[in-house]
């Protein structure tokens, strides 16, 4: 019997969720409650369409074709797609065996419910580190802890999986000199990140904390400037990291 999963929805973009165009699955559900999450709508697995793996995999194949010829692939992204591992692994395999590029996009806070069979399905993880200060990182998220993250990042560098660390620079939050540098520290001690990219913090999701009756506590924070995502990427540069 085909594992079934709560879907969001999903999307296909360019140079967002992985290399080439992706088909980019987002599951419903997730246990941290970052600041500036954009996707308030995906916290609860009840807001997504229960589906079957087989039945996501018959939407992939309309763009199969497509996704090879573009060199891209899929992307499981969230909310908290390991919050759903077993469908996630399901999905994984099946878009391995149309022999497309896999992805799977977590802040690794449950890195320990990904098990091997789906870390053998995955071509590439997106490792969102949501900061390097244990206490910051507790405040961005509200209800999360550093080192499972850290720990999964090992894991999967023991295995020698390609890992591309993601890093949303919030002013006032996460932008602190020594946040950074601790940031920097763990991605430069995990021998596979072949990149960091700096994503800088905007406000479009606001809309969605209105519509579902949700505070914004970062309603009135302002994007980064040029100058402080110049000093942020400068630090990360500092430490051997590929910067994007």
């Amino acid at each position: 019997m085909t594992v079934t999963g709560s879907l969001h929805s999903f999307d296909v973009s360019t140079g967002v969720d992985g290399p080439g165009t992706r088909f980019v699955a987002f599951l419903a559900g997730c246990p941290l409650r970052c600041q500036y999450c954009h996707s308030p709508d995906t916290w609860f697995r009840r807001s997504g369409q229960r589906v079957s793996a087989d039945s996501l995999l018959t939407e992939v194949r309309r763009y199969e074709r497509f996704l090879k010829v573009a060199g891209g692939g899929v992307t499981i992204s969230g909310g908290e797609p390991l919050q759903q591992a077993a469908f996630t692994r399901d999905v994984l395999r099946g878009c391995k065996e149309m022999r497309l590029h896999t992805a799977l996009d977590t802040s690794g806070f449950l890195g320990d419910r990904a098990d091997d069979g789906l870390l053998d399905a995955t071509d590439l993880v997106l490792l969102d580190i949501k900061s390097g200060v244990p206490a910051t990182y507790r405040k961005v998220t509200r209800t999360g802890r550093l080192s499972p993250t850290v720990r999964f990042a090992h894991r999967l560098a023991d295995r020698g999986m390609p890992i591309w660390v993601r890093f949303v620079l919030v002013p006032g939050l996460t932008d602190d000199r020594a946040n950074v540098d601790a940031v920097a520290d763990i991605a430069a001690s995990v021998a596979t990140v072949e990149r960091l990219e700096v994503l800088p913090f905007h406000r479009l999701g606001a809309p969605k904390y209105s519509s579902l009756g949700l505070p914004f506590a970062l309603a009135d924070t302002p994007a980064p400037s040029e100058a402080l995502l110049q000093r942020v990427h400068s630090q990360f540069r500092d430490h051997g990291l590929t910067v994007y």
